[in-house]
């Protein structure tokens, strides 16, 4: 197990960014589309009563567009987690101040900075995917040209031979 790269699903460091990735993508967007159709709950209801009176907007028009933009956010993450991860872990404090004025859903704003703390593990990780992927790009572009050898950038570690 040399290879402590998260492009490896061989080891712990890359089974937990693809795991996180794939979590951090799916599940917002399935909550997002939930928004629309309420087969899980009704989200309405963990809905704190002053940002309705504050957005002059219903219950279900303010949850609709919470669906927009986990979809958004879900979709994001599986494109760009070492940016759009910290996004859904600040959407995550922002639920979490809502519930923590709402209805009194303690526990579940519990659960969801559990869930940032997981958004901010997939960034950092997610982080390190993109600089490893951008090392391995300068690589290969630097090889294309024909050089002899290829030096890594400094600061960066060699990668690993399989």
């Amino acid at each position: 197990m040399d290879d402590l790269s998260t492009r490896s699903l061989t080891n712990p460091l890359g089974q937990a960014f693809w795991l996180l990735r794939a979590t951090f993508t799916v599940a917002p967007i399935l909550f997002g589309l939930d928004k629309f159709f309420n087969l899980m709950t009704d989200w309405s209801r963990y809905l704190a009563p002053w940002i309705p009176a504050l957005l002059h907007l219903s219950p279900r028009a303010i949850m609709a567009g919470v669906g927009v933009v986990e979809i958004a956010a879900g979709i994001l993450v599986g494109l760009w987690p070492e940016y759009f991860a910290y996004v859904v872990a600040l959407w995550l404090w922002g639920i979490i101040v809502n519930l923590l004025t709402g209805p009194g859903d303690y526990d579940i704003a519990l659960r969801d900075f559990g869930l940032s703390l997981g958004a901010l593990t997939l960034a950092r990780l997610a982080w390190l995917h993109h600089r490893a992927e951008s090392q391995r790009a300068g690589l290969t572009a630097r090889a294309d040209r024909g050089r002899g050898s290829v030096i890594p950038d400094e600061g960066l570690p060699a990668p690993h031979s399989h």
